[in-house]
């Protein structure tokens, strides 16, 4: 399973403090896609018919969501695809699922993704410094953004 693969390998999860990758199994991966539903899905990212990557969104409260991206193939980084995969899922979520508001969070070491959500209108709420700790105990800053549907 792609997803099992992607989220055991720790290039790919390192950004979300997890540089050993999550040590989970193909059943595990299946119970949290058991999950989705309309207002909580994870999503399969393709490419000229290749999965590339991840995205995610649920709802934290009322018309409002939270979001995730992971291009996982990093021959497909640097291209745009992204942002296009983003727009569409703003879009989505704004127009079809009626949220009001868009929250994310980012590595504060992930400068590519903080270029892309700025570049979408995303707007830096705050900076959390040193506020958690990744799997291996060093030290991580995270920014919090926000779109607003307005």
């Amino acid at each position: 399973m792609i997803l099992c693969g992607w989220w055991n390998d720790g290039k790919v999860m390192s950004h979300a403090g997890f540089p050993l990758g999550l040590g989970i199994n193909e059943s595990q991966v299946t119970e949290s896609l058991k999950k989705n539903n309309n207002f909580n899905k994870i999503l399969v990212l393709e490419y000229e018919h290749k999965p590339i990557g991840e995205m995610n969104y649920k709802t934290i409260e009322k018309k409002v969501a939270s979001i995730g991206i992971k291009i996982c193939d990093f021959s497909c980084q640097n291209m745009g695809l992204g942002t296009e995969c983003l727009e569409l899922l703003i879009e989505h979520l704004f127009e079809e699922m009626k949220y009001e508001k868009i929250v994310l969070d980012s590595n504060s070491e992930n400068k590519r993704a903080q270029y892309v959500y700025e570049k979408l209108g995303f707007r830096e709420i705050r900076t959390n410094i040193n506020s958690w700790k990744n799997q291996i105990g060093k030290l991580q800053s995270s920014i919090d953004y926000e779109l607003k549907r307005s």
